[in-house]
C-alpha cells in the first residue's frame, strides 16, 4: 500500500501503466536507433476531456527522453494564443534559437533562415524575405530543421500539449510532418481534447489514422486510484473508504479535479472521514467556475488584477508585461503573484503561467465584457511599447471592438505584411479583415483592401475578386495603386477560370493609363491572359499586336522589364504559332538579355518560364536545363514551393521528356504532381502535371498506369479554361489511343485540332494532335485522310524549321507510305533527329527504319540500325521501346 501510495503522489500517472508501456517502448526504440518500426513508436497521441492527466503524461515523456540522453523540444498551445500564427512552431524551437547568437541561429536553421526568420522569430518585424515564401515553402524548411536536428543532435522527442489549441498554421505542419517521422529518429507526442480542435485542423484530426496510428484515449479514474490519492494527500491521517468514495463521485474521477478538491478540503480543515462528506460539493464548488472566481476575489484586489492580465496576455506570460497591464508596479505585482502562488492560482515567477488551462479558462471567461475590451486594449499597446512587435500583439486587436481608430488599422496592416512574409496568409487575411471593421479611415480604405485582396490571392481569388473591386470603386486612387490593383484583379479573375473577363480588366484600364510604363505593365498582363485563354477569339488579331509591339520594343531600345515581358511572350506566341524557330529564339535572347526574375511579385513568373521553355521547342535543350535550374533554385530560395514549384518541375519534366531522358522526366512529372497534391486537389498545375506524367508513362510503356492515372485525376472533359500544355484533350485522345478505342479517340483529337486552328496554334512541335489524329483515322480505316493529315502536319513543321518536330512528322508520314517512299522518308527522319537531342524520337523512327528494312529483304542493314534504336532506347530509359527493338533482332536473327 506504501509503494502504491507513493506512486499516486504523482497524481497524474495512476492507471496509466498501458499509457506508459506505449511510451518507454517508443523511447527505448528511439534511444535504441532500432528500424524498422511500428507507426506507434514514432507518433504517439493522446485524447481525453480536460484534467485527465495529458499534460502530467506528456511531462513524464520528457523527464524520461530527458533520462535517455534524447533531445526534447516541447510547446502547448494556448486558447488566447490560436490566432497567433506559428506559435507553437516558435515554442518548440525557442529553447534553441533564443539563447544562442545570431552565428548559432544561422547554423540550426541552415539555408532556410531568410525563409523561416518570420516564423520561428528570430527575425524583428522589419526584417523579411524579398518576397513572401508559400505556406509549403515554410513547411518544407521546418521539415528540414527538425530533421536535420533530429540527425545531428538528437534522436529527438517532440511533445505538444493542448495541441487543440494550436495555431492553425503549427497545426498544418505538425499533421504533415507526421508523415515522415516512421523513417527518421523522431518521435512525435501530442495530447488534445478532440472536441475541441478547430474548424480547419481536418488533417490534423485526421492524422493518427493517415499514418497507421490508433490514439490512445485517456479514461477517468477508478475509485480505487482516487483512493490512493486521498491517502497520498493526506499522509499519516486515518482516510475512510466513505470520504474517498464521496471524492470520486464529486469529481467523476478527473485527476486534476481529485487533486484539486482534496488539496482545498486539507486547506479548509476538512478531515478525510464521512462526517465530511457532505462539504466536498461545497468545496469542490470552489476549485472551478463562478467558485474559483469568487475564491479569486478573496485573495484580494491586487492578485484578481493580475490574475486577469495573465488571462488575456495567454501562456509564458512575463512578469513586467503582466504588470503593465494589470496597472500595477513590478513590486505590487510580485506580491500579487505570491498570493495567488500560495492559492495554487499561478506557477512562476518572472514567467508566469496558470496552473492548469482550466484554471485559466474560468478566469478569462469571467472578466466582465468592458474590462476584458479594455484589457485587451491595454495588452496591444503594451507589448508593442515592450518591442514585440505588431505580429504578437495582433490578436489583441481582434477582441477590441471597433472604435474608428487609424493607428490600430496601421498597426494590423503592419501584422498582416509580417504575417505575409512569414508565410502564414490565412492570418494576414484576418488581421485586414479586422482593420476593414475598425474602419480604415478614407485615405487607408483602398490600400486595405488592396491588401486583403492580395493576401487571399493564394487560395481564395472568387474572395479576392471581390475586395479587389472594392478597392478600384474607391475615389482619388494614385495611378500606381490603381494599377497595381488592376493586375491583381486580372491574376484573381484568370485563377477563378475568366480569363475572358481579367484580359477585358486590364484593356480597360490600359485605355486610361496616365503613363506610357503604366499602359506597358498592362499590355503585358492583358497580352498574357489573352494568349492563356483557351476559347480566346481573335487570336490572330492580338499576335498581330503583340507583334508590333514587341518590334516597337525592338526598335526603342526598351529595356524595361515590362518590355522585357512583351519580348518573352512574343517568343512563346511564335512557337505555338510554328513561326520559323529563328523568329523565337531572336525574341526569347533579347527578352532575356537583361534577365528575368521567376519570383517577382510584381510580375508573372509565367513569362520567365515560358520563355526559358521555347529554347526546348527550337532544340536546345541546354539552354533550357540552365534557365529552369535558374528558375527552381529562386523558387527554393524564395520559399515558393507550392504551385510555382509544381509547375517549374511538372514543365521541366515535359523538356526532359522531349529530349529523351524519360527516367529523369518521369521523376520530374512525379514531383511536379506530388507537391500539386500537397498543396491541395484540382489546382489548374494538376492539368499540367497529370497531363505531362501520362504522357511520359505511355513513352515508357508504363500503359497501365497511365491510363489508371487519368482516371484517377478525371482526366477528360470539361478541360480547363485555361491554355495547358501538353494540350490535355490531345492527350486524352492519346490515352484512348493507348486503350485501342480509335472513334473516341479520333472524335477528342478532332475537337482538339479545330480548336487550336481557329486560334492559329498551328506547331506539330508544340502540340501533336494531327500525328495521333492520323494513327486513329488509319486504325478506323481512313487512310487517304490520315496521309493528307500527316503530310500536312510535315509543312508546318519544315516551317517551324526544328529538326525534332521535323523528324516526327516526317516518320508519322512514313506510315502512310510504301516501298521506297517509306524507306525515304524513314531515312530521312533518322537524319533529321540525329542533328538534335531527341534519342527517344530517334529510337523510334530507327525502330520503324529497321522494320521497313526488314520487310525490303536489307537484313543486315536492318539490324545495323535496329541495334542504333536498342542502344538509345536503353539510354533514354524507354523500357517497352526497347523490349520491341529486342524482339526484331531476335526475329532477324
Amino acid at each position: 500500500m506504501a509503494e502504491q501510495i507513493q506512486l499516486a503522489a504523482g497524481a497524474g500517472l495512476l492507471e496509466r501503466e498501458a499509457e506508459l508501456r506505449f511510451v518507454r517502448a517508443a523511447l527505448d526504440s528511439l534511444a535504441a536507433a532500432d528500424t524498422p518500426v511500428e507507426p506507434h513508436e514514432r507518433l504517439l497521441v493522446f485524447t481525453g476531456a480536460a484534467g485527465l492527466g495529458k499534460t502530467s503524461l506528456l511531462a513524464q515523456v520528457r523527464e524520461e527522453a530527458a533520462a535517455r540522453r534524447l533531445l526534447v523540444l516541447s510547446a502547448r498551445g494556448g486558447e488566447q494564443e490560436q490566432l497567433s500564427a506559428f506559435q507553437v512552431v516558435r515554442n518548440l524551437l525557442h529553447p534553441l534559437l533564443a539563447e544562442v547568437g545570431e552565428e548559432a541561429r544561422r547554423a540550426i536553421l541552415g539555408g532556410w533562415y531568410e525563409i523561416l526568420a518570420l516564423a520561428v522569430g528570430v527575425a524583428g518585424d522589419g526584417a523579411a524575405p524579398a518576397s513572401a515564401p508559400d505556406p509549403q515553402g515554410v513547411r518544407d524548411g521546418l521539415d528540414w530543421v527538425v530533421t536535420n536536428l533530429a540527425v545531428s543532435r538528437g534522436p529527438l522527442v517532440l511533445v505538444v500539449d493542448d495541441a487543440h489549441w494550436a495555431d492553425a498554421e503549427s497545426l498544418a505542419w505538425l499533421a504533415s510532418f507526421a508523415s515522415r517521422v516512421q523513417d527518421l529518429p523522431v518521435l512525435l507526442v501530442f495530447g488534445y481534447r478532440p472536441d475541441e480542435l478547430p474548424p480547419g485542423s481536418e488533417a490534423f484530426q485526421s492524422m493518427a489514422e493517415r499514418n497507421g496510428v490508433r490514439p490512445l484515449g485517456l479514461s477517468a479514474l477508478t475509485p480505487e486510484a482516487v483512493a490512493l490519492m486521498v491517502h497520498s494527500r493526506y499522509g499519516a491521517a486515518v482516510v475512510q473508504d466513505a470520504f474517498c468514495r464521496e471524492v470520486w463521485a464529486v469529481t467523476a474521477g478527473n485527476p486534476f479535479e481529485t487533486v484539486e478538491l482534496v488539496t482545498k478540503a486539507q486547506e479548509r480543515g476538512l478531515l478525510p472521514v464521512e462526517a465530511s462528506c457532505p462539504l466536498l460539493r461545497e468545496v469542490a464548488s470552489a476549485t472551478k467556475g463562478s467558485g474559483l472566481v469568487a475564491r479569486l476575489e478573496r485573495l484580494g484586489r491586487g492578485a484578481a488584477r493580475l490574475a486577469r492580465a495573465v488571462a488575456v496576455l495567454g501562456i509564458h506570460t512575463p512578469l513586467d508585461l503582466a504588470a503593465s497591464v494589470a496597472g500595477q508596479t513590478r513590486a505590487e505585482a510580485a506580491d500579487a503573484v505570491e498570493v495567488l502562488r500560495r492559492a495554487r492560482v499561478v506557477t512562476g515567477y518572472q514567467i508566469l503561467e496558470f496552473v492548469h488551462p482550466l484554471i485559466a479558462t474560468s478566469v478569462y471567461r469571467s472578466i466582465p465584457a468592458e474590462q476584458r475590451t479594455e484589457l485587451h486594449l491595454r495588452a496591444g499597446w503594451a507589448l508593442l511599447d515592450a518591442g514585440r512587435g505588431p505580429g504578437v500583439a495582433a490578436r489583441h486587436w481582434f477582441e477590441v471592438p471597433p472604435r474608428d481608430d487609424d493607428q490600430v488599422v496601421e498597426q494590423l496592416r503592419s501584422a498582416a505584411r509580417m504575417f505575409m512574409k512569414a508565410g502564414a496568409p490565412e492570418t494576414a487575411q484576418r488581421c485586414l479583415a479586422r482593420a476593414l471593421r475598425e474602419p480604415p479611415s478614407r485615405r487607408q480604405r483602398a490600400g486595405v483592401l488592396f491588401e486583403l485582396g492580395y493576401s487571399t490571392l493564394l487560395y481564395d481569388p472568387v474572395a479576392t475578386a471581390g475586395h479587389l473591386r472594392a478597392a478600384l470603386a474607391e475615389e482619388g486612387l494614385a495611378e500606381e495603386l490603381r494599377q497595381s490593383i488592376t493586375v491583381r484583379l486580372a491574376q484573381s479573375l484568370a485563377h477563378s477560370n475568366q480569363l475572358l473577363e481579367a484580359a477585358r480588366t486590364t484593356a480597360e484600364a490600359a485605355q486610361v493609363a496616365e503613363s506610357h510604363q503604366a499602359w506597358l505593365r498592362l499590355q503585358v498582363w492583358n497580352l498574357m491572359w489573352c494568349a492563356f485563354d483557351a476559347d480566346e477569339q481573335g487570336s490572330a488579331g492580338r499576335s498581330a499586336r503583340l507583334a508590333a509591339l514587341a518590334d516597337r520594343i525592338e526598335a526603342e531600345r526598351d529595356t524595361s522589364v515590362a518590355g522585357r515581358y512583351i519580348l518573352g511572350l512574343r517568343a512563346w506566341d511564335a512557337v505555338v504559332r510554328g513561326e520559323h524557330k529563328d523568329t523565337v529564339t531572336h525574341y526569347a535572347d533579347l527578352a532575356l538579355a537583361g534577365g528575368l526574375s521567376w519570383t517577382d511579385e510584381e510580375w508573372a513568373f509565367e513569362v520567365p518560364l515560358l520563355t526559358s521553355l521555347t529554347y526546348m521547342y527550337t532544340d536546345q535543350p541546354e539552354r533550357c536545363e540552365q534557365l529552369f535550374a535558374r528558375g527552381i533554385a529562386e523558387f527554393e530560395e524564395a520559399g515558393w514551393r507550392g504551385a510555382h514549384l509544381s509547375f517549374a518541375h511538372t514543365i521541366l519534366g515535359y523538356a526532359r521528356y522531349r529530349y529523351g531522358n524519360l527516367a529523369e522526366a518521369e521523376a520530374r512529372a512525379r514531383l511536379g504532381l506530388e507537391i500539386a497534391n500537397r498543396v491541395g486537389e484540382g489546382l489548374p498545375v494538376h492539368w499540367y502535371a497529370v497531363g505531362t506524367l501520362i504522357t511520359v508513362l505511355a513513352a515508357r510503356g508504363k500503359v497501365p498506369e497511365a491510363l489508371g492515372l487519368a482516371d484517377r485525376y478525371a482526366f477528360h472533359a470539361p478541360y480547363s479554361a485555361a491554355v495547358v500544355f501538353p494540350d490535355p484533350q490531345t492527350v486524352r485522345g492519346g490515352t484512348l489511343l493507348l486503350a485501342g478505342d480509335f472513334e473516341q479517340a479520333a472524335a477528342e483529337l478532332v475537337g482538339a485540332g479545330a480548336r487550336l486552328d481557329a486560334r492559329e496554334m498551328l506547331n506539330p512541335g508544340w502540340c501533336s494532335w494531327q500525328r495521333r489524329l492520323a494513327r486513329a483515322w488509319a486504325g478506323l480505316g481512313r487512310t487517304e485522310p490520315a496521309r493528307e493529315l500527316a503530310t500536312d502536319a510535315l509543312a508546318r513543321a519544315e516551317r517551324f524549321g526544328a529538326d525534332s518536330a521535323v523528324g516526327m512528322e516526317l516518320r508519322s508520314c512514313a506510315r502512310f507510305a510504301q516501298g521506297e517512299e517509306r524507306l525515304a522518308l524513314l531515312e530521312r527522319s533518322v537524319t533529321v533527329l540525329g542533328h538534335c537531342t531527341a534519342p527517344y524520337l530517334q529510337a523510334l523512327a530507327l525502330l520503324d527504319f529497321g522494320r521497313a528494312l526488314r520487310a525490303d529483304d536489307q537484313p543486315a542493314r536492318a539490324q545495323r540500325e535496329l541495334s542504333r534504336g536498342l542502344a538509345l532506347a536503353e539510354e533514354c530509359a524507354a523500357t517497352a521501346l526497347a523490349e520491341q527493338v529486342r524482339t526484331e533482332l531476335c526475329e532477324i536473327s
